[in-house]
């Protein structure tokens, strides 16, 4: 599953983030990095209990409760608290994979990371390079979207941030507990929810929507763990 979701931020508090990104204080991204990534992982990351992270990340979370897009695709049952990093000239992130299990700074809280997701902050045509590289079931997929959009991947997916040639890269990543632990049944549900939302759109029958929309959440039922 590689869903893309536009505007999860809107453009006012993009501008706002990258100002405030911009005077923080940052630290080597290998700090939070497993053995085995630790050593092609070359960016700057603010800790994880940094004020300024703590307070962005809420409102990325706040975003993101609202966007139908994301829940939908996402399903989300547990989200680790967003973090930020940084990517300047020459600097990159080598192929890797992520963590199954991802612990919630300061709690004793552990979260699997069915989902991961990078939301762009910076825009593309102020930096060079920075495409996050991801390997799915169709092939490699480079991945460079607009200020404020989201990508959603598999957890399980090998994947790698270019280097930057020009410019600074700013973005969010976080990763995603589903209450649906299957790739295929989250994808299959993300596909039928969209296909009743154009239906509906377009005027279909009301009996057949219910319909539909009986299957849906019944598969979701059968599949969900809450």
């Amino acid at each position: 599953m590689l869903v893309e979701i536009e505007q999860v931020l809107g453009e006012d508090d993009v501008q706002a983030f990258l100002s405030e990104l911009a005077a923080a204080t940052w630290s080597d991204g290998r700090g939070s990095a497993g053995y085995l990534s630790r050593g092609a992982k070359n960016n700057e990351q603010l800790p994880d209990d940094d004020s300024l992270a703590l307070k962005l990340g809420k409102r990325v979370l706040a975003a993101l409760e609202t966007n139908a897009t994301f829940v939908a695709a996402a399903l989300p049952l547990k989200i680790v608290p967003p973090l930020f990093n940084r990517y300047q000239e020459s600097r990159e992130y080598g192929p890797h994979i992520d963590g199954a299990i991802r612990p919630v700074a300061g709690t004793p809280h552990r979260i699997r990371t069915d989902l991961s997701a990078t939301l762009f902050l910076s825009a593309p045509d102020s930096y060079d390079g920075g495409e996050l590289v991801v390997e799915d079931t169709n092939g490699q997929r480079e991945i460079k979207l607009g200020a404020g959009d989201l990508v959603l991947y598999s957890g399980g997916s090998v994947h790698h941030v270019a280097p930057v040639t020009r410019g600074t890269r700013y973005a969010v990543f976080f990763w995603i507990q589903s209450m649906v632990r299957g790739g295929a049944e989250r994808q299959l549900l993300f596909d039928l929810d969209c296909t009743i939302q154009a239906l509906s759109a377009s005027g279909a029958e009301q009996a057949e929507l219910v319909r539909l929309a009986g299957i849906y959440h019944n598969l979701l039922r059968l599949w969900a763990d809450t």
